[in-house]
């Protein structure tokens, strides 16, 4: 009988049908799933898509909330369809691939997050960073200098004055990215326990942020109306930036792991309910503050914030005049950095481990799990602090290394499993896969064009 059909993960299946109703475990997965999105959507979007205009961004946000369901739904049904128990996505792809493949995507897989974390270690120190020197005071000014050590100055001769934090960018850099370590240290149970803690101010505070900001509007951008070509134009050069700002793939895999160990063969119908939830939420929250920001802001504005590599909430914080802003921009800079970046330190180790466990297994050698994980805690953290003091361009990053990679895990390769994996032909012959596909090309595309322009 159907009531005694038994899972691969021996789950009896009308249990698993059962577990369908909206649960409080569902909801701290959708949480966590919208923090791991959120840091870079509030952070960097708005000065990447604000500077081409309001109507593009008009079509933008129809566009996101599709793109980002069906990207990480598939994403997420190919990590379900796994017939191994507690296969992450390194796993699933050499199951699927073989071992050559397996190991490539794998490598792919690191390199989509990886830069990621290292952008949330450069962004939490040039949040706080920025947060000490204008709104607390504490800072020493000194001359703006040239590579060569002469001070630059103005064409009246006067010296260019630079405020820098009165704590050392290397002594703030390091102690804030092993406070956010620590929590990952303390494992997935407490990690969730603190990205549920974050996300319900964040939330809360975003939206009246957002609301906040509305007599500051400057409606005068709704006239401006580009031309077809220039409105496309910033449409596809922009799609990389937005796809980024809503990526919440680092933390699909284990999502998707655990939902299978939870719900057995209903694990992908549980994972479509929590990811469309998980888009609607974003995509409401998201975009009505980037409207918000947008509208609030001059293109100049939106161009200086991006020279100062600050996140956008820190510059207006440094611009606004109102108190309210000024202390509790940062705050939110600070509390979505932190729940993003907790999704993305969990895939990012994920995809080394994976690495470095082929590698071994490929040299017959065997790895102790207690040495590996160190060796992966420190290689992150010394990158992590390094990136940090060198402080290189955050949407430069986004831009160079980001985002043709995420577009290829997330957009690409799990319809080609789709169209190639036995397991996951149910799915074939959808129009929702050719959406997925062409977005992800033009993703790549506009990428190449920007680097080579």
């Amino acid at each position: 009988m159907q009531n005694e059909t038994i899972s691969v993960q021996g789950i009896p299946e009308h249990l698993a049908v059962a577990s369908n109703r909206w649960s409080r475990q569902d909801t701290t997965w959708m949480l966590s799933l919208f923090g791991t999105a959120v840091g870079a959507g509030i952070l960097f979007l708005p000065i990447n898509a604000g500077m081409g205009g309001f109507w593009p961004l008009v079509l933008m946000a129809l566009m996101i909330g599709p793109m980002t369901y069906l990207a990480h739904r598939g994403l997420s049904r190919f990590v379900c369809s796994s017939a191994i128990p507690g296969s992450d996505i390194t796993q699933v792809v050499e199951e699927h691939f073989g071992i050559g493949a397996g190991k490539a995507i794998t490598w792919l897989y690191f390199l989509a997050i990886y830069p990621i974390v290292l952008i949330y270690g450069v962004g939490i120190t040039n949040t706080v960073d920025s947060f000490i020197i204008n709104q607390l005071g504490i800072f020493t000014e000194v001359p703006r200098l040239l590579i060569d050590g002469m001070p630059v100055l103005t064409e009246s001769g006067a010296h260019i004055i630079d405020k820098v934090s009165g704590i050392p960018r290397w002594l703030l850099s390091g102690l804030l990215i092993l406070s956010m370590m620590s929590v990952m240290v303390a494992g997935e149970k407490f990690m969730l326990m603190v990205t549920r803690f974050l996300v319900y101010p964040l939330v809360a505070i975003l939206a009246f942020m957002s609301l906040y900001l509305i007599p500051d509007w400057k409606m005068d951008a709704l006239m401006a109306a580009p031309s077809t070509t220039e409105f496309l134009g910033t449409v596809w050069l922009t799609i990389p930036v937005l796809i980024f700002a809503f990526n919440h793939s680092p933390a699909i895999s284990q999502f998707s792991v655990a939902l299978k160990r939870e719900h057995g063969v209903n694990a992908s119908k549980k994972a479509d309910v929590i990811l469309r939830n998980t888009a609607i939420m974003l995509v409401g929250f998201v975009m009505l503050f980037v409207f918000s920001c947008v509208l609030s802001l001059t293109p100049a504005q939106l161009m200086e914030a991006k020279a100062e590599n600050l996140p956008i909430l820190s510059y207006l914080a440094n611009v606004h005049a109102s108190g309210f802003v000024s202390y509790f921009a940062p705050v939110i800079a600070f509390v979505a950095i932190i729940s993003s970046f907790f999704g993305h330190y969990m895939g990012a180790t994920e995809g080394l481990k994976g690495i470095i466990t082929k590698q071994l297994a490929s040299s017959e050698k065997t790895d102790t799990s207690k040495k590996l994980d160190k060796f992966i805690l420190g290689f992150m953290f010394i990158t992590l602090w390094a990136v940090a003091i060198i402080n290189p361009s955050i949407l430069g990053m986004i831009e160079a290394l980001g985002g043709p990679v995420i577009a290829a895990i997330l957009y690409l390769m799990p319809m080609y499993a789709i169209h190639k994996v036995p397991a996951l032909a149910a799915y074939r012959g959808r129009i929702s896969n050719i959406f997925v596909v062409i977005t992800g090309l033009l993703s790549m595309t506009a990428i190449l064009f920007g680097l080579a322009s």
